[in-house]
Protein backbone atom coordinates (compact mmCIF):
# COMPACT_ATOMS: atom_id res chain seq x y z
CA UNK A 1 0.00 0.00 0.00
CA UNK A 2 1.59 3.35 -0.94
CA UNK A 3 1.47 6.56 1.47
CA UNK A 4 -0.81 8.28 -0.56
CA UNK A 5 -3.64 5.67 0.11
CA UNK A 6 -2.76 5.07 3.27
CA UNK A 7 -3.44 8.79 4.29
CA UNK A 8 -6.73 8.62 3.11
CA UNK A 9 -7.60 5.74 4.55
CA UNK A 10 -6.72 7.55 7.94
CA UNK A 11 -8.17 10.36 7.41
CA UNK A 12 -11.53 9.01 6.18
CA UNK A 13 -11.69 6.20 9.03
CA UNK A 14 -11.35 8.87 11.89
CA UNK A 15 -14.08 10.46 10.01
CA UNK A 16 -16.24 7.08 10.03
CA UNK A 17 -15.63 6.15 13.30
CA UNK A 18 -16.24 10.36 14.59
CA UNK A 19 -19.87 9.14 12.58
CA UNK A 20 -20.69 6.03 13.84
CA UNK A 21 -20.07 6.41 17.27
CA UNK A 22 -22.40 9.57 17.13
CA UNK A 23 -25.08 7.88 15.48
CA UNK A 24 -24.92 4.86 18.00
CA UNK A 25 -25.11 7.76 20.93
CA UNK A 26 -22.04 7.16 21.85
CA UNK A 27 -20.67 10.48 21.12
CA UNK A 28 -22.57 13.62 21.25
CA UNK A 29 -22.67 15.70 18.38
CA UNK A 30 -22.07 18.81 20.69
CA UNK A 31 -19.10 16.96 22.39
CA UNK A 32 -15.21 17.84 22.00
CA UNK A 33 -14.07 14.64 20.90
CA UNK A 34 -16.71 14.39 18.40
CA UNK A 35 -15.57 18.09 17.47
CA UNK A 36 -11.89 17.39 17.92
CA UNK A 37 -11.82 13.82 15.70
CA UNK A 38 -13.58 15.57 12.92
CA UNK A 39 -11.06 18.32 12.77
CA UNK A 40 -8.40 15.79 12.33
CA UNK A 41 -10.20 13.84 10.32
CA UNK A 42 -10.79 16.52 7.76
CA UNK A 43 -7.50 18.18 8.17
CA UNK A 44 -5.73 15.04 7.10
CA UNK A 45 -8.52 14.84 4.21
CA UNK A 46 -7.48 18.36 2.93
CA UNK A 47 -3.78 17.25 2.56
CA UNK A 48 -4.91 14.37 1.12
CA UNK A 49 -6.86 16.19 -1.51
CA UNK A 50 -3.75 18.52 -1.82
CA UNK A 51 -1.73 15.30 -3.05
CA UNK A 52 -4.62 14.30 -5.10
CA UNK A 53 -4.48 17.75 -6.69
CA UNK A 54 -8.72 17.21 -6.15
CA UNK A 55 -10.22 21.02 -5.21
CA UNK A 56 -13.46 19.92 -4.91
CA UNK A 57 -12.29 17.48 -2.19
CA UNK A 58 -10.22 19.90 -0.82
CA UNK A 59 -13.03 22.60 -0.45
CA UNK A 60 -15.52 20.24 0.92
CA UNK A 61 -12.40 19.19 3.84
CA UNK A 62 -11.35 22.19 3.59
CA UNK A 63 -15.07 23.45 5.26
CA UNK A 64 -15.71 20.39 7.76
CA UNK A 65 -12.06 21.63 8.85
CA UNK A 66 -12.78 24.70 9.71
CA UNK A 67 -16.66 24.53 11.29
CA UNK A 68 -15.23 21.58 13.51
CA UNK A 69 -12.00 23.38 14.56
CA UNK A 70 -14.26 26.07 15.34
CA UNK A 71 -16.37 24.34 17.23
CA UNK A 72 -13.63 22.80 19.39
CA UNK A 73 -12.10 26.54 20.38
CA UNK A 74 -15.08 27.77 21.29
CA UNK A 75 -15.55 24.33 24.21
CA UNK A 76 -12.26 25.21 24.81
CA UNK A 77 -13.22 28.91 25.88
CA UNK A 78 -16.28 27.66 27.95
Amino acid sequence: MDTLTLVGIIGTGIILITFILNQSGKWSAKSRSYDTANAIGSLILVGYAVMLDSLPFMVLNGVWFVVSFRDVVKSLRK
